[in-house]
């Protein structure tokens, strides 16, 4: 068997993960307008942001549901035109948008 030692002072770094913001696309999602929510995002680009359309979130009547990785986030009943405050306060900004948050998940916002 090998014996591994690690020197004492080397650094470790934690891996940094892309940011990415699923957007469900699912039925009950779509029927709430997920297809304008998604296409409001892809019409604002953010570096280092991925934004893509995902199957069923598992909440389903809360929508449009919006999940921000990997941070898991959850943004509920998402209207196109909350996007641009979404993308500019998170995305860019790294603050939460606290009334929009899903109180499942975040109850103290």
């Amino acid at each position: 068997m090998e014996n591994i030692s690690y020197s004492s002072n080397s650094s470790v770094t934690s891996p940094v993960f892309p940011k990415c913001v699923r957007v469900c696309q699912n039925r009950t999602c779509r029927k709430q307008g997920a297809a304008k929510v998604l296409e409001a995002f892809e019409a604002l680009p953010t570096p280092e942001v991925t934004v893509t359309g995902s199957t069923c979130l598992g909440q389903c009547g809360n929508g449009p549901m919006v999940l921000v990785l990997p941070e898991m986030v959850w943004y509920s009943g998402v209207r196109p035109s909350e996007v641009p405050l979404l993308v500019e306060q998170h995305l860019r900004g790294g603050q939460r948008v606290t009334k929009m948050l899903y109180h499942r998940f975040h109850p103290q916002g």
